[in-house]
């Protein structure tokens, strides 16, 4: 049987997300007290095509597969794909994509 791949409609993305022990790692700290739940990373592995009028004001998809998200803990909604839990939500909902400096900087040159 072939395997299935969960494709997102209109402006939703579909992620993966990383283990807690990796989002440690990031440098993204809660600050001490807070009673929300920390945003939670992810990995994106398919991205919609967008809404319709988006092109005619020359909008894209800010994210593309591979890139590192933070999310924050209500965003979207938890499906299961192939025994592999998957978080579909709107790109709106995205706090953030995570870079390294060098593709900031080389970002900023651009501008």
């Amino acid at each position: 049987m072939e395997r299935q791949q969960l494709r997102p409609l209109f402006d939703r993305i579909v992620i993966k997300e990383l283990e807690p022990d990796r989002v440690r790692q990031s440098g993204l700290v809660v600050p001490a007290g807070s009673h929300e739940p920390p945003p939670q990373h992810g990995i994106v592995l398919a991205v919609g095509p967008g809404m319709d009028w988006w092109a005619q004001v020359g909008l894209a998809m800010p994210v593309v597969p591979g890139d590192h998200v933070v999310f924050p803990a209500a965003a979207g909604a938890w499906v299961e794909v192939e025994e592999e839990r998957l978080l579909v939500c709107r790109v709106g909902e995205l706090l953030g994509v995570i870079e390294s400096a060098d593709e900031l900087s080389t970002l900023r040159r651009a501008e």
